[in-house]
This record gives C-alpha cells, sequence and structure tokens, in this order.
C-alpha cells in the first residue's frame, strides 16, 4: 500500500508529529517525502579507479630491499630524467624564452584547454611535412607528453577494449588503461633484432575489441630505432586490420648519427594516427610539462567526433603551462642545432662505453642502442645461481656495488635490466667497472661450459 503521508509546515519546520521525515520546498508549498534509512556509521571506500591504479616500477622499487654499500657513493642508473647530475642542462636560449615569457606578463592567466592558437599554430609549424601536414587544430596542447597519452587512450577506448602495447614497453601504458578498465595485451619486440616488433605475434592479438595500437619509437627503455622499412610493416598490420595508431614520439629525433628517425605518421596513407610528444627529452626540461598530441586523420577516419572528444577530455582539468606555451615558439625556433648534437654525441659516446664494457662480462648480454636515453642489458640468470630473478640481481648490486639499474621486470620483460645513459662520462665507466665486478663475484659456469673447458 503506497504511503501517502504528507507532511505539514508548522512552526517554520518540516516534521510532522510522527516525526516522520519528510520536506517543505523553498516557497513553503507540501510534498510527498520517502522515507530514507540512516547510515549507521562511516564507510568511505576509495573509488574503482583508484584501486585499479598500480604504477608497476614503483610497485617494484618500492618492495625491493635497497641498501647501499656505506663504502661506495650510489650511482643510479635508473631514472629516466636527464636533469639529475646537471651534466646536461637546457640551452641557454630555452631558458631566456621562458624568462622573456615570465617578463611579459602575457601567460598569466587561463589558456584554452588545448592551448593558445598561436602556441598550437608553432607547434603544427615545427612538426608539419609534406608527408603529414599539421595546422593548429591538429594540435592539442597537454600536461607533458604522459597527459597527452592519457587522452589519446582515454579519447580512443571504452571499458572492456583492449589495446596493443610493447613488450618490453614503457610502464605508464598499462598504468592508464588497466585503470580505466581497458585490457593491456603485449605484443613482443626482439631483441636479436635490435628490439624490432614481432609482427606476427602482435597482430595475433587483435580481436574485435582492440581500437588502439601503441608505437614507442624511439624506444623506452630499449633505446631502438625502427627503420622506415619495418615502419611500414606495422603500418600494414594497423591498415588490414583497421586499428588506429598511438605514436608515442617523445624521443623523436633523439637518434644517434647513422640512423634516422622517421615519424610514423609520415609513412601512413590511411591509418589514423595520434602522436605524443613533447618538450621533456630532447630539450632536457622534463619538468616543465608540455606535451603535445598531434592529430594526424586518415581519410576522415578520426572525423569531428575525435577531435571534440579530445577537446571535451581537455576540459576536465586545464593542462600545459602557460608560461612555457608563451615561451614555445622560441624554443622550437630559435633553439640552435648545436645543443641538439651536443646532446646526440653525449648520450651516443655513452652508450658505446655502457656497451662496449659490458659486452666482455660474463653472463651479460647488451643490445646497443641507436637513440633515447636507454640501453637494455640480458642477464644469463642460469649463470647467477644465487638470485632468482633480476629484481633480486638488481637488488644484490646496489648491497655489493651501490650501482642500481632498473629491473626490466617493470617492463613486463624478465632477465633483463635497464641502463639509463644520461649520467656524466666518469660515473658510467665507474659504474660499468663496479657491475662487471658484480658479475665476476657472483658468475658461475653451466656444467656444460665446464665439460667445454676441461675438453
Amino acid at each position: 500500500m503506497e504511503d501517502n503521508s504528507y507532511v505539514v509546515k508548522m512552526n517554520g519546520n518540516g516534521v510532522n508529529e510522527n516525526n516522520s521525515l519528510n520536506g517543505v520546498n523553498g516557497k513553503g508549498s507540501v510534498y510527498k517525502s520517502k522515507q530514507k534509512s540512516r547510515r549507521q556509521r562511516w564507510n568511505i571506500r576509495p573509488s574503482e579507479m583508484s584501486i585499479n591504479t598500480l604504477n608497476p616500477i614503483r610497485a617494484i622499487v618500492d618492495g625491493m630491499k635497497l641498501t647501499p654499500n656505506p663504502e661506495k657513493p650510489m650511482i643510479a642508473l635508473s631514472i629516466g630524467d636527464p636533469t639529475v647530475f646537471g651534466n646536461l642542462p637546457t640551452d641557454e636560449k630555452v631558458t631566456q624564452a621562458l624568462k622573456d615569457a615570465i617578463d611579459s606578463n602575457k601567460y598569466n592567466g587561463y589558456a584554452p584547454s588545448v592551448g593558445y592558437q598561436k602556441s598550437r599554430d608553432v607547434v603544427a609549424n615545427f612538426y608539419s611535412c609534406p608527408e603529414a601536414p599539421l595546422e593548429a587544430e591538429d594540435v592539442v596542447l597537454t600536461s607533458g607528453c604522459s597527459q597527452a597519452i592519457d587522452l589519446a587512450i582515454t579519447v580512443l577506448c571504452n571499458p572492456g577494449d583492449n589495446i596493443l602495447i610493447p613488450c618490453p614497453g614503457f610502464s605508464l601504458y598499462k598504468t592508464l588503461a588497466v585503470s580505466l578498465g581497458i585490457q593491456v595485451k603485449l605484443y613482443n619486440l626482439l631483441p636479436e633484432k635490435s628490439w624490432e616488433v614481432d609482427l606476427q605475434h602482435m597482430e595475433s592479438l587483435i580481436d574485435d575489441r582492440t581500437t588502439c595500437l601503441i608505437i614507442n619509437n624511439p624506444s623506452n627503455p630499449c633505446g631502438s630505432v625502427y627503420s622506415k622499412e619495418h615502419l611500414k610493416n606495422v603500418l600494414s598490420v594497423a591498415s588490414k586490420n583497421c586499428i588506429p595508431i598511438l605514436a608515442d614520439e617523445i624521443y623523436g629525433d633523439m637518434v644517434f648519427p647513422g640512423c634516422k628517425y622517421q615519424s610514423m605518421a609520415s609513412l601512413s596513407s590511411d591509418v589514423p594516427i595520434l602522436a605524443c610528444g613533447g618538450l621533456a627529452k630532447r630539450w632536457l626540461v622534463p619538468g616543465w610539462r608540455m606535451g603535445w598530441i598531434l592529430i594526424h586523420d586518415r581519410n576522415q577516419i578520426f572525423g569531428k567526433e575525435i577531435r571534440q572528444g579530445l577537446v571535451k577530455l581537455s576540459q576536465r582539468i586545464l593542462g600545459a603551462c602557460t608560461i612555457v606555451q608563451g615561451a614555445i615558439e622560441s624554443i622550437l625556433n630559435d633553439t640552435p642545432q648545436e645543443f641538439y648534437y651536443r646532446t646526440i654525441s653525449f648520450l651516443k659516446s655513452n652508450s658505446e662505453i655502457c656497451f662496449s664494457e659490458l659486452s666482455t662480462v660474463p653472463g651479460l648480454t647488451p643490445v646497443l642502442p641507436a637513440g633515447a636515453m636507454y640501453l637494455m642489458v640480458g642477464i644469463e640468470m642460469e649463470h647467477f645461481p644465487e638470485f632468482q630473478n633480476d629484481v633480486q640481481f638488481t637488488e644484490h648490486l646496489v648491497t655489493e656495488q651501490s650501482v642500481f639499474c632498473l629491473p626490466a621486470t617493470a617492463f613486463e620483460y624478465p632477465n633483463y635490466f635497464r641502463i639509463v645513459v644520461t649520467v656524466p662520462e666518469e660515473m658510467m665507466v665507474e659504474a660499468c667497472a663496479r657491475i662487471r665486478e658484480f658479475c665476476q663475484r657472483h658468475y658461475r659456469p653451466c656444467s656444460q661450459d665446464s665439460n667445454e673447458l676441461d675438453q
């Protein structure tokens, strides 16, 4: 039987004689009220999104027992921040551009959520090429490349969809996707082929819920740079299966002499691409938080909907720093080529030192990089029986030698570790010597090796 109890306004309150919970609107009118159960105790729970958010690097590193050898100064080869040791400052033109933007007092307010029109136009002009032309409306400015990747994944995928990400690969892809209820499928990279994509494996993972393919070139953590031919092969798979590409190109143009960087969009005739980049690595200012999405539509496949979706998502939280937006024209157009050359020359030299030194260490197999800031080293775990995995190996390397390399389990790729090659040269040489000493102490030949030596 329906409860037809009403409140009667008495003495300015909304309680009837039976003390039922009722109400009176602002005009004094009486309205029907439903009985509500009162919570008996506090019960505040974290959201499902927060529960599902996990940074694999933090999860692994925070669980490691890292106690450096007090007799040896710590050398951290684990941090992907080129500014940590102070040996790789940005160019004076870059810092002056920021100072000028501050002094102008033009960039202290809110900017449009996708960035100032003029700043977007500057980025578009800088990256536009005949094969992949860009205009200001094709650019969304973001708070670093990380937000660009977040927006790109969010605009393309719904909960229950899946995305394809490289293995080993940057851990943020999984962190963002899983928190949104998006399934992650790992496609293999091949160390014996300088970390090229295993195209057959990648294609085997595609199904009717696959909504995005992530390609990271040049690569973190591998330091690989894909050839034009290999990128075309990747595009062929995407085209055949009608899958858009998220191209993480934050290390674009950070390639060593002898290699050539090719943007994915410049090779695509029919695959739409969201290319993510920023100032962080090439200009050595990761803390300035300036990134962007370059929308490379093809045959109007993205159409208005994806563009509008990116605009709406950008309005949730205003992204790119306005002062850096004010400086970006000078940063992109006035930074001297000599600055880029010095940075690349240093990274190449350190990579070669590291590769050369570790190539002769028993039980280790470094993979020579061609760009970015990283080098991956394989561990022949059968020769190090004291350690169960790469996490224990790197943990004990800290304990004994005060050298910290990131275990590649953090990148879903066990029995490797990643070295960041941005440290000063003398520290790189010292770190390699300590790694050699550590491996010589713990290396054990397999029984087959012993038999071959006896013969």
